[in-house]
């Protein structure tokens, strides 16, 4: 499976941004795919989820209302829509796909990487 990353940007604080993640290859085997951010100093931390089979969605509270995960079956992708963002919203923004087990807001459960874009939200 390969991911490709991309939509982030330098925007002002209140502004959106759409982040988008092509997939390519065997989608097929796994189960979900999610987003997850890193600050500098910081460790990868969960921001959105959703499953392929449609029963879950999850977002970290941090983004909850602002944030929405969603998929283009057409296209592919895996789009990030942010509303509202905020300075502590910077951060490098990476999308994930999940194997087929461990939990839905850890790294550890996430097999395949994109390679990351940049979101810088200025005060």
């Amino acid at each position: 499976v390969q991911l490709q990353a991309s939509g982030g940007g330098l925007v002002q604080a209140g502004d959106s941004l759409r982040l988008s993640c092509a997939a390519s290859g065997r989608t097929f085997s796994t189960s979900a795919m999610g987003w997850f951010r890193q600050s500098p100093g910081k460790g990868r931390e969960f921001v959105a989820v959703f499953s392929w089979s449609g029963i879950n969605t999850f977002y970290a509270e941090s983004v909850k209302g602002r944030f929405t995960i969603s998929r283009d079956d057409a296209k592919n992708t895996v789009y990030l829509q942010m509303n509202s963002l905020k300075p502590e919203d910077s951060a490098v923004y990476y999308c994930a796909a999940r194997g087929n087990t461990g939990n839905f807001f850890s790294t550890d459960a996430y097999r395949y990487w994109g390679q990351g874009t940049q979101v810088t939200v200025s005060s």
